[in-house]
């Protein structure tokens, strides 16, 4: 019993030194494991710090370009504006200048209407046969009907009668 009980001592002795070692071999291995996980970490602190740094100057620029951006919208605008306003009164002058030249062109057929008014029919007819057709006809509108005629019958009968259809149009 005695042997049994020494053989027991020595074999617990034995296997407590070697769980000893192992114990002693696995803190090692944590304790470097452990490092290498806390250089890992460090690393991507690192990064996380770097990507946030660049997160925030990506934001400042992109801050900055919108301004840019919409102090040149605000500029095309403004442009734009000015444009518009122009093109309004190019065409307002436009209005005002084609009712002044109608206005023109009347008093101008007027007055050739009495000059032709107070002409004799033959006169006037001959004048008005040599004068291209759409011309003629204008002027003859202007006249009263009873002149017209007259002149009508003291033209060529062809020129007369082209005269007559564009009277009638």
């Amino acid at each position: 019993m005695k042997i049994i009980l020494l053989l027991s001592l020595f074999y617990s002795l034995l296997f407590s030194l070697d769980t000893s070692d192992r114990l002693f071999e696995c803190t090692e291995i944590f304790q470097e494991r452990k490092s290498e996980l806390l250089v890992e970490l460090e690393r991507i602190d690192e990064q996380k710090q770097s990507l946030s740094a660049l997160k925030t100057a990506t934001e400042e620029l992109l801050k900055q370009k919108e301004k840019k951006l919409a102090i040149q919208e605000e500029g095309v605008d403004s442009k734009l504006l000015e444009v518009s306003q122009k093109e309004k009164s190019i065409k307002e002058m436009l209005a005002k200048n084609e009712a002044i030249l109608e206005q023109l062109r009347d008093t101008k057929m007027s007055k050739i209407a009495q000059t032709f008014a107070k002409m004799k029919p033959a006169a006037a007819s001959n004048i008005l046969s040599e004068m291209q057709a759409n011309e003629a006809s204008v002027i003859l509108q202007s006249l009263k009907p009873k002149v017209v005629g007259k002149i009508l019958t003291k033209m060529d009968p062809q020129k007369a009668s082209l005269l007559s259809q564009l009277l009638s149009k």
